[in-house]
């Protein structure tokens, strides 16, 4: 389930991202569509499950139907949970603090199997959204905490890895965010 971290994913997340904002240029008429490589492939020296992570943020969320016709070419299809309450397939689950207005939070989540790739998109304002790239960007700046997520991670794996679908894993993992999430919160404000 999980690899050493591979220097290639973000060349790849850098490429994939040129072909997924070249698709959706027609949708972000205003060109306010924000695209990042997220998740643990963004994180050097991090272990990972070797799916590179996207997530772009659009004023508005177009439908399925829209978004999986403009994305076709690109060979990204709608991605569905391995069960109903997979968490964040189309609806990310607030972090506490966050507002409560539930459109906030819609998502539509899209995977590539060709390039082992997942896409994430959120609307812009989505506090989500903000969240993954602020949780992304303090454990690049703080590696021995990467280190120490990136060893929870390795027990987590070595607990889930049999199960079918990696949901009971995802969730574990919230157990480390919510630890460190004052952390990240404060450092994100200059405070730390």
């Amino acid at each position: 389930m999980l690899v050493d971290y591979d220097p290639h994913w973000p060349v790849r997340a850098g490429r994939l991202l040129v072909e997924v904002r070249a698709a959706l240029a027609g949708l972000d008429p205003d060109g306010v569509l924000v695209a990042e490589h997220i998740g643990s492939t963004a994180v050097p020296d991090l272990v990972a499950k070797p799916i590179v992570d996207l997530q772009v943020q659009l004023p508005v969320l177009a439908p399925l139907t829209v978004l999986s016709e403009v994305l076709a070419p690109t060979g990204f299809v709608s991605a569905f949970g391995a069960r109903p309450d997979s968490p964040g397939v189309h609806h990310d689950i607030p972090r506490p603090g966050m507002p409560a207005e539930p459109s906030l939070y819609d998502k539509r989540l899209f995977h590539s199997p060709s390039e082992a790739a997942i896409l994430h998109i959120r609307r812009l304002d989505s506090p989500f959204a903000e969240w993954v790239l602020l949780l992304r960007d303090w454990l690049c700046a703080h590696p021995a905490e990467a280190a120490r997520y990136g060893a929870h991670k390795r027990i987590l794996a070595e607990r889930f890895g049999g199960d079918v679908d990696y949901d009971d894993y995802t969730r574990a993992k919230t157990l480390f965010f919510d630890e460190i999430e004052p952390d990240v919160r404060r450092w994100s404000r200059g405070l730390a």
